[in-house]
């Protein structure tokens, strides 16, 4: 076995790793780049080998960072088969064509600039038919602990890994001459017991395990107190008479939202008529996919399901899909919970929300997920006295709250625990930024640990 890295090496984003395995070229997830307006054109770059040579794809799961550049790979040439779970296959279907739908936007926006200045046309990284081409090559449906034969002596098998849903860590297994060979990518590992997924699976012990490290250096707080803060900072702000701004990824984290406000208002923490908008498309298809997918359920959600009751429904919900709806939420001087994406506030229409909100000091800004550096989240979170949206310099009078206890990913602890339980050989350290890394791999113990850089090769 040959392994090769091609993104989120010593940062968080961009996941993508090949492995050459029984004469087969296996990429395991093709992310997107986040971040600053800097990462445009590595995303843009050579991924570093040639796609037409690529056999497979396994994907872990729908998050842009593990497969917003699959349009690109086949726009390049691309012509091999796509693996993944059932759900993932649904969601990415809709990640993808939201992402191209922005990018061709991004295009127009800089075209148009372009056009005042005299500078060169500007192209999208990828268009929707690009999107649209490259749902073509998911082939087979991976169900969680089936074994797929991808060449003739080499296997795969999908495990839960509980971080979004159809999720998975992938474990890898050789067959041929001499001993077996086997090697498990983690994916991005879920927080445990939390009440929409079940808890992650751990697979049989490997060889090797690639693993992401997002949260290597610190512990979450715990879930019930990170609720309580939530409701607070609610009824904080809705007697101050000022908005709630939540920037919020589509996928789990909207539909945890959901389901904790609802029960905030069932046990009368929150008022009975909150009003609620969840302005992101994505995020609307995301919750109604969810209730496609009963294989991925926590017991609480499972439960609320069959008992025909709605665990996503508000009374005082509301979808917003069309952008002038969208718009009109400007208008809204106070009282309401809006949430939006994107989660790391790089783009969407949460932005929009921001730049009405943020100079306000009656109201609030919610975050409640990890925000790479370079994003506009993380300026804030780290006291940004005036962020530049939009051409303006907004100054930042709202009250900021990050309550990291919702995290989909799993902690320092966690993490710790499901190497230490698989017991490998080699540990390859991934998806983390680099005093993360540096952090955790010193926990490890009665390992090789190996933190690659782009482009490294590793012979297993």
């Amino acid at each position: 076995m040959k392994l090769s890295f091609h993104g989120a090496d010593r940062n968080v984003t961009g996941s993508c790793h090949l492995l050459e395995a029984r004469g087969k070229r296996v990429l395991i997830d093709c992310g997107m780049f986040q971040g600053g307006r800097e990462l445009d054109e590595e995303n843009a770059d050579d991924f570093g080998f040639d796609p037409r040579s690529i056999d497979l794809l396994l994907l872990t799961h729908a998050h842009l960072d593990h497969c917003g550049r699959i349009p690109l790979l086949a726009k390049r040439g691309f012509r091999g088969e796509i693996i993944t779970t059932a759900a993932t296959r649904e969601l990415t279907r809709v990640v993808l064509l939201d992402s191209a739908h922005l990018q061709e936007e991004d295009a127009e926006r800089r075209q148009r600039h372009a056009n005042r200045h005299g500078e060169a046309s500007a192209q999208p990284l990828y268009t929707t038919l690009d999107a649209l081409n490259a749902l073509e090559f998911f082939g087979r449906t991976a169900e969680y602990g089936q074994s797929l034969e991808l060449a003739p002596g080499l296997t795969a098998t999908f495990y839960d890994a509980g971080h979004i849903l159809g999720s998975a860590s992938i474990r890898i297994e050789a067959h041929g001459t001499g001993a077996p060979k086997s090697i498990i990518f983690s994916g991005d590992l879920g927080n445990a017991g939390r009440a929409l997924l079940r808890d992650p699976q751990l697979p049989p012990r490997a060889d090797s395990v690639v693993m992401e490290t997002t949260y290597g250096d610190r512990l979450h707080k715990p879930i019930e107190p990170s609720i309580a803060e939530l409701f607070a900072a609610i009824r904080d702000t809705l007697q101050r008479g000022g908005n709630v701004i939540i920037p919020t990824f589509a996928l789990e984290r909207a539909q945890e939202l959901l389901f904790y406000l609802r029960r905030g208002i069932e046990e009368g923490e929150l008022p009975q008529r909150l009003p609620v908008f969840l302005d992101s498309p994505m995020a609307i298809s995301a919750t109604e996919i969810f209730r496609h997918h009963p294989e991925c359920y926590g017991e609480e959600v499972d439960a609320l399901f069959r008992k025909g009751q709605d665990p996503f429904a508000l009374p005082g919900l509301r979808f917003v899909r069309e952008t002038a709806d969208s718009i009109a939420l400007n208008r809204l001087v106070g009282g309401a919970v809006i949430m939006a994406g994107s989660g790391m506030a790089t783009g969407g229409r949460v932005r929009h929300h921001l730049r009405h909100n943020l100079w306000r000091s009656d109201s609030s800004v919610v975050f409640v997920g990890y925000a790479a550096r370079g994003t506009l989240a993380r300026l804030l979170i780290d006291g940004a006295r005036t962020v530049r949206l939009f051409g303006d310099e907004i100054p930042v009078h709202a009250q900021l709250h990050t309550i990291n206890g919702f995290s989909a990913h799993a902690d320092q602890r966690e993490l710790l625990a499901w190497q230490q339980a698989l017991r490998p050989t080699r540990t390859i350290l991934v998806h983390g930024d680099p005093d993360s890394m540096d952090t955790f791999a010193a926990l490890l113990k009665d390992t090789e640990v190996n933190r690659p850089a782009q482009g490294e090769v590793i012979e297993l």
